[in-house]
């Protein structure tokens, strides 16, 4: 018994020493008025201000998640001109619709028009057709063809940067 008394006086001791010698420069520090360096001062904030700043950082995280993860674009579907879907679809940063909806065994006719004088978009590739297109500036590029399966073929640009959907759906 006397002996674990004495190995806990020992650790004891040996803890009140190691927190004396660590709270030594704690204390000098704490003595000065003035912090090292006067460009950088913590300035406390109120509560409030702290919960405000966090809401608003997840907002935008969930906002940021929603738009890349959960937002689907709304498709356009093309209409029907006699026996011919057809749809105009803008080049400008990107293509306006970028989801177009189509019947399948029915000829599609798409209307490009390019407004953007970017080189990456001077070409609509849709390789599932072995449709490659330049798009000349300021001019209606048409596309025509017919989607015989149905199931979502992409389209692109030259690049491959810039994407787009068609969906083909069953008659």
């Amino acid at each position: 018994m006397n002996i674990k008394i004495k190995k806990g006086l020992q650790f004891s001791g040996i803890f009140l020493s190691v927190l004396m010698v660590n709270s030594a420069p704690l204390q000098a520090m704490e003595s000065h008025s003035e912090p090292a360096n006067p460009q950088f001062r913590t300035i406390e904030q109120p509560l409030s201000t702290k919960m405000a700043v966090t809401a608003g950082g997840l907002a935008l995280i969930g906002l940021e998640l929603w738009w890349f993860l959960l937002s689907k674009p709304k498709a356009k579907k093309a209409t029907l001109n006699q026996d011919t879907q057809e749809l105009e679809i803008l080049v400008d940063g990107g293509y306006q619709p970028n989801r177009i909806t189509v019947q399948s065994g029915k000829k599609v006719r798409l209307n490009f028009i390019r407004k953007d004088p970017s080189h990456c978009l001077d070409k609509v590739l849709f390789p599932d057709f072995n449709i490659a297109e330049d798009l000349p500036l300021n001019q209606t590029t048409t596309i025509e063809f017919i989607p015989e399966k149905s199931g979502e073929y992409t389209f692109s640009c030259g690049m491959n940067m810039v994407r787009g959907v068609l969906e083909v759906q069953p008659q």
